[in-house]
């Protein structure tokens, strides 16, 4: 399941993620000047538009296709969407839709083990379900044979997937386990409990993963007719991005989807509208758990209505952190610890929330009516150009790095799709630029008002002030005043192999020693990424600064030079640029998404954040509270409590110690006690160039980079030494531990163990290739047994993480799993990784996961944050990549004898140390 957002937190994002739409082209015709290539095409293809470099196609039997080329990465993505979500539900099939998703991943006719099929071929797959449609997509090196078979695959399992009663067993339980982890959520519970008590009769209030009697009773005959009726090409729009060669698409779509006949049946459009709101709502939800929430919804309009765009600015200026309204009436108040807004993008009338989190100590009530104050507000203090002006950058910057990333743009027009036309996502992107405040502040006059708000009590009026009923939007008459606009450049055909990547880096040194790898290319869009590491202090003289080193690294982008902390968050919102700054002890990682012309003054920006902070003691009382409030969450949280009990055990360093593993409630002690003086010594002392690297790939000019970068961090150094704090390998009794939190649906498993080997060992590629087959792949043992043949988790698997310099691993497995499966769920763990330490993997298992796993590895280095991030750690370990060449190279020569002798080595259940956290009572 998945939504799109304004500034909703990503926790909310990952717990509600899990949206189909009328088709509105019929009547569509070619432009009279298509191209003589897009004549005589395949088994009765037509050609329909051409749209900013994306062209359109349509079959005989209703399927639509859209074509977004991209060569600037080696990727291909294919993306198939149903017009199917939950709207389409009637009495007793909420949560068909969802659950079908699940289905359609347990094989084909033509596929009958299909996650073993995509692990394959090393694919990144998911599928995702909305209220107005439900998308299936893939993500691969781009490769003819392995594009061929996800096309035929797709066209396969719309109408011959095994929607079957043994499979539906198994994976009811998965399902409930997916429900409970939202339950685990206190944001998610008010979301749903609001949109629930806001809509009367529609669909919409309903959550897309359905009522738990519905999802534990829906019998298979009633499924399947479900999915007969909408899982068909006229019903489909399938998307193929990145690169790839469009004759060989057109032929394979034809061949593989043109067989498929247009069905007979009629799919009704749905009607259901709720009436105008007539008074305040208010709803309150009470479950165990230590942050509060508050949160109001307003009904607006569907996402191809004119006002939408106004909407998703109104959204901004009340809800943005740290510009909004919200955030300086409540977060820089202290009345709440952070604050949240969605502006609904749906087919049929949507709505606006805005909400905030805070700590136990805070006044809910007094955070509410401030809430609902400032939102209804509006009138009397009236939107100004500035935060207008600060909306609508944000909106483009956020629109512009969807667009210019191929995969996102792929699964980004799941979207628009579900909400009538895809080019929407474009018609959206002019209305932003065309809105102007007298737009903005008649959308909100006209919906934020009192009669139209579900969060208070219903309290009756003899004249109520009413907002008019919401409507339906013809999409076909709104897109008439569409005009395309300039279609992206396409950049270079880049080959990701390590000798290419070496050839084509540049590196060197900076004045005061801060090294640099440059790889310049042309990329969609223009876009540049960088990342940056600083080395910071000795064992000895980072003692008892862990907390304060934390603390400086995230007041960097807070307020620095000449800007505050909003003031620096609009810059980068006007300059479409995604920065990030997270450290520690032991040093700072920098990472940022900008554009090419955009990139001398983020370096002026990142300058600034790191040569001159403010350290704000304002904001950083916001940072303390903040952070304080996730802290408190988490402490009643299964999954973190889990992975905390465990690492407590595992980490055996003094407290004072930079490698010391704090718990929970030690950090919250440390948050209290924390002062900006320390935070802000802290960053004068350790912090400097001359123990840092920096990476950029993208489009630039190397020369000119150089000299900006020599300018800005050339002459910058650290009062304090550096010397590599050391993690050795650290022998650790197995034990099995637990811990209660009450009221919990969901519970957590985690493992984990430490090796005694490095990333150079010679057990390493064995090692990495156990781990793969173990619990890292779609189809690895831990998956199949939990999952598969279990159903009893709706996420787990393994991962091994070894260091680059100390001859020291770790091991961790993990699972989600309701409470009652406990004995379940730890039975099969314990049994899939003894099983495999003492009797190994077959032939067959090593040699597909040996294919898998290396083209895995190649997709990683065609993603360009992920080549920056590696090339900066690369200058520090004095390694170019090819190393990774030399490593998979290994895998790829390894024999099941010496996969299985590793394993055996260094793995078994009773070496682990084991948590598990949940309601067990």
């Amino acid at each position: 399941m998945r939504f799109k957002l304004s500034t909703l937190s990503l926790s909310v994002v990952l717990a509600l993620a899990g949206i189909t739409s009328l088709q509105v082209l019929a009547a569509d015709t070619a432009p009279a000047t298509a191209d003589a290539s897009k004549a005589n095409l395949p088994g009765g293809l037509k050609f329909v538009r051409n749209v900013e470099g994306i062209d359109e196609y349509s079959l005989p039997n209703g399927l639509r296709l859209l074509l977004v080329p991209d060569a600037s990465k080696p990727t291909t993505t294919v993306n198939i969407t149903y017009h199917v979500g939950s709207r389409y539900e009637n009495y007793g099939e909420t949560g068909m839709a969802h659950l079908l998703e699940h289905l359609m991943f347990k094989g084909s006719k033509a596929h009958p083990r299909l996650w073993e099929e995509m692990s394959q071929r090393g694919v990144n797959f998911n599928g995702t379900t909305w209220l107005d449609r439900t998308n299936y997509y893939e993500t691969f090196a781009a490769k003819p044979e392995t594009l061929a078979w996800a096309i035929a695959m797709e066209a396969d399992r719309m109408v011959n997937s095994r929607i079957s009663g043994e499979d539906l067993k198994t994976e009811f339980s998965v399902v409930r386990n997916e429900m409970e982890m939202n339950e685990n959520n206190s944001t998610t519970m008010l979301i749903e409990r609001i949109t629930s008590a806001a809509y009367q009769w529609h669909n919409y209030g309903k959550s897309t993963i359905g009522a738990r009697t519905d999802v534990e009773n829906v019998n298979i005959p009633r499924l399947q007719a479900f999915w007969r009726k909408y899982y068909q090409p006229d019903n489909a729009t399938l998307v193929v991005a990145g690169a790839f060669d469009a004759q060989q698409v057109l032929g394979l779509v034809a061949k593989e989807f043109g067989k498929i006949p247009r069905p007979a049946r009629v799919i009704e459009t749905t009607y259901t509208l709720d009436p105008a709101q007539d008074g305040e709502r208010d709803v309150t939800v009470r479950r165990t758990g230590d942050s509060q929430v508050v949160a109001a919804l307003y009904h607006t309009v569907p996402a191809a209505h004119p006002d939408y765009a106004a909407t998703e600015a109104l959204a901004l200026i009340l809800g943005d952190t740290p510009n909004g309204r919200l955030y300086k009436a409540l977060v820089e108040s202290k009345k709440a610890a952070d604050v949240f807004s969605w502006a609904a993008n749906m087919e049929e009338p949507g709505f606006l929330m805005l909400g905030a989190s805070l700590r136990t100590e805070q006044n809910a009530a007094a955070a509410k009516q401030i809430l609902l104050d400032v939102t209804e507000n509006l009138t009397k203090q009236p939107i100004t150009e500035a935060e207008l002006a600060r909306a609508k950058a944000k909106l483009e910057s956020n629109q512009s790095q969807v667009y210019n990333d191929p995969e996102k743009f792929a699964v980004a027009l799941s979207d628009n799709l579900g909400n009538g036309d895809w080019r929407l996502f474009f018609l959206f992107r002019d209305r932003v630029r065309a809105l102007t405040l007298a737009d903005v502040q008649r959308v909100a006059n006209t919906w934020i008002k009192a009669s139209n708000r579900t969060s208070g009590s219903f309290l009756p009026a003899a004249q109520p002030v009413r907002a008019p009923a919401p409507a339906k939007v013809d999409v076909a008459e709104q897109i008439k005043t569409f005009k395309p606009g300039k279609a992206l450049a396409q950049a270079e055909n880049f080959v990701t192999t390590p000798e290419n990547i070496d050839k084509r880096t540049l590196k060197g040194r900076l004045g005061d020693g801060m090294q640099y790898a440059l790889l310049p290319k042309t990329t969609r869009g223009s876009t540049v990424v960088l990342s940056m590491q600083i080395h910071t202090g000795t064992v000895d003289s980072l003692k008892g600064k862990s907390g304060a080193a934390e603390l400086a690294a995230a007041m960097l982008s807070r307020g620095a030079g000449k800007l505050s902390h909003q003031q620096f968050t609009e810059e980068l919102d006007k300059l479409k640029t995604k920065l990030q700054i997270s450290g520690g002890a032991t040093g700072v990682i920098i990472t940022a998404e900008t554009e090419k012309s955009s990139l001398p003054r983020v370096l002026d920006l990142l300058r600034d954040a790191l040569r001159e902070p403010t350290f704000s003691a304002q904001e950083f009382s916001q940072l303390v509270t903040q952070n304080l409030a996730q802290l408190e969450e988490e402490r009643k949280d299964p999954q973190a409590i889990a992975v905390d009990i465990v690492r407590k055990q595992i980490n055996t360093w003094p407290a004072d110690d930079p490698r010391y593993y704090p718990s929970a409630d030690e950090k919250v002690a440390q948050l209290k006690a924390a002062k900006v003086e320390d935070a802000k010594q802290f960053w004068q002392n350790y912090y400097g160039g001359q123990h840092a690297e920096v990476s950029l790939v993208g489009d630039f000019d190397p020369a000119e980079l150089r000299l900006l970068l020599q300018a800005r961090f050339g002459d910058w150094k650290a009062k304090e030494a550096y010397q590599r704090v050391p993690k050795p390998y650290q022998a650790v009794k197995a034990q099995a531990l637990d811990q209660i939190t009450p009221d919990k649906a969901n519970a957590f498993y985690f493992a984990s163990m430490n090796m005694p080997l490095s990333d150079s060992h010679p057990d390493y590629p064995a090692l990495t290739m156990a781990n793969y087959l173990l619990g890292g792949a779609a189809n690895s043992r831990i998956i199949e047994r939990i999952r598969q043949k279990d159903g009893v988790s709706y996420g787990g698997g393994s991962y091994l993480n070894a260091s680059s310099i100390d001859d020291n691993a770790s091991f961790v497995a993990f699972a989600l799993f309701a409470p009652q499966n406990r004995t379940k769920l730890e039975t099969g763990m314990l049994e899939e990784i003894n099983r495999a330490a003492k009797e190994g993997f077959t032939t067959a298992e090593v040699s597909d996961g040996k294919k898998s796993l290396l083209q895995k590895l190649q997709l990683a280095r065609s993603q360009d944050n992920q080549l920056a991030g590696e090339l900066s750690n690369n200058l520090y370990l004095g390694r170019s990549i090819q190393f990774d060449a030399e490593i998979e190279k290994k895998i790829a020569a390894l024999t099941p004898a010496q996969v299985n002798a590793a394993l055996a080595k260094y793995l078994s259940y009773d070496k682990l140390v084991t948590g598990v956290a949940g309601d067990f009572k």
